[in-house]
């Protein structure tokens, strides 16, 4: 039984890519086919991977670059070679899903958002900066890239979404069904400080779609003390935005982010995101969110609880939200105990249950897995996780070795 994992791109890390490292852990012989990968920007772990890349890597300036190569990935992403995979997992936000797999092959696809820019189109463009001659010659071809994009939804087996915002997605652009498994937070790596500062904290790359241009300019007006970890291609218009009480961070060191988080009075969430994994860190560390209410967040923050909503994605409603924040509302533990609901060991018994019961129902790789075949009417697998960590257990290590000589165990 052979296993690999596909996934758009490499060259960031975001929360897709922190994603993509748990997907390692539950299945650590499967390689990671990818578009490209730079080694440089993402995480150390990355280079103890078996990281398969495609031609697109030896392309002039496309890790800086990437998105005037636009065109090439329906292309590149259907001649990915996976004849030799029995199972085949997609982690997609844009092209991974479009693989072709051999017809007796399982393809589960982890989506995490259909292609954004494709789809919302005109919202993702309005925060761009495009070119008049890219903003005439790119609606033809987004046209075809949303054919493309629902007549590949066909090749996937099973969907599964990361939040039942991005299942509504599925339902709505691909008519398909989907399973919601939100996605992994190691809790652990976070605690809850004795007491907080008094300042406000983003954790972000800095990029259009993520909104932070609302918070500083919210922040800017309020006066009051915001701290901004993160990096990336807005930054200058950000920083011409802010006022003095706004400090750029950088990057940091995931240690001292974790701290920034354990002690600001609230983290700042202004996008509209699929999932959102930064709330659920800030709530691992005790410490509530104001959030746009809209997307993920409407499945990670309990209003009153754990943050506080603003209605609308503008500055205004962002600083009415501010002005009503009030720290001594909030019990840390409650919150810490929150998220602990996302925490990684359940995403990974959760998808590898779910694994496991496709494989069940396939009558050709549940006889390879050693599993018994059961119709997919029938009853469904025990919910026993004993038993589940047993059965799965090749999917931990990819079923059994492989032969040396490439021959099926």
């Amino acid at each position: 039984m052979r296993v690999a994992i596909v996934h758009d791109l490499l060259n960031q890390m975001g929360g897709a890519d922190r994603v993509l490292l748990t997907f390692h852990d539950i299945f650590p012989d499967a390689p990671i086919y990818t578009s490209i990968w730079d080694p440089k920007v993402t995480d150390a772990r990355f280079r103890a991977m078996d990281i398969r890349t495609s031609y697109m890597q030896r392309l002039p300036f496309i890790m800086r670059h990437h998105q005037p190569y636009l065109p090439l990935y329906p292309f590149v992403f259907e001649r990915l070679d996976l004849r030799e995979y029995d199972v085949v997992i997609s982690s997609s936000w844009a092209f991974a899903k479009g693989i072709v797999t051999r017809p007796e092959a399982l393809h589960i696809c982890y989506c995490h958002t259909p292609m954004r820019w494709a789809w919302r189109y005109e919202d993702y463009i309005s925060l761009e900066r495009v070119g008049l001659l890219a903003r005439a010659v790119l609606p033809p071809f987004i046209t075809w890239l949303r054919g493309w994009d629902y007549t590949t939804a066909a090749r996937v087996d099973y969907f599964i979404a990361n939040s039942p915002t991005v299942a509504a997605r599925i339902a709505k652009y691909y008519r398909r069904e989907s399973t919601v498994i939100m996605p992994p937070v190691d809790t652990s790596r976070f605690q809850v400080a004795s007491a907080h500062d008094d300042y406000f904290l983003v954790v972000s790359r800095l990029i259009p779609y993520k909104r932070i241009d609302l918070a500083v300019q919210a922040f800017t007006r309020l006066g009051l003390p915001l701290r901004i970890i993160g990096s990336g291609r807005y930054e200058k218009k950000l920083k011409r935005l802010a006022g003095k009480n706004i400090k750029f961070l950088g990057q940091l060191p995931d240690a001292e982010v974790r701290n920034h988080m354990a002690r600001c009075r609230a983290l700042i969430f202004p996008g509209e995101e699929d999932f959102g994994i930064t709330p659920v860190e800030a709530q691992a560390s005790g410490r509530p969110v104001i959030a746009y209410g809209s997307g993920g967040a409407l499945s990670t923050i309990i209003e009153g609880e754990t943050g506080v909503f603003f209605a609308e994605q503008t500055v205004d409603s962002l600083v009415d939200a501010v002005r009503g924040f009030h720290d001594e509302q909030f019990d840390p533990q409650r919150i810490r105990r929150h998220a602990e609901g996302f925490d990684t060991q359940r995403f990974m018994d959760r998808l590898s249950r779910f694994v496991e019961a496709k494989i069940a129902v396939h009558p050709v790789l549940a006889r390879r897995a050693g599993l018994a075949y059961h119709d997919a009417d029938a009853a469904p697998l025990s919910n026993d996780p004993a038993r589940a960590t047993q059965a799965f257990e090749y999917s931990r290590s990819v079923i059994e070795s492989q032969n040396t000589d490439g021959a099926e165990q």
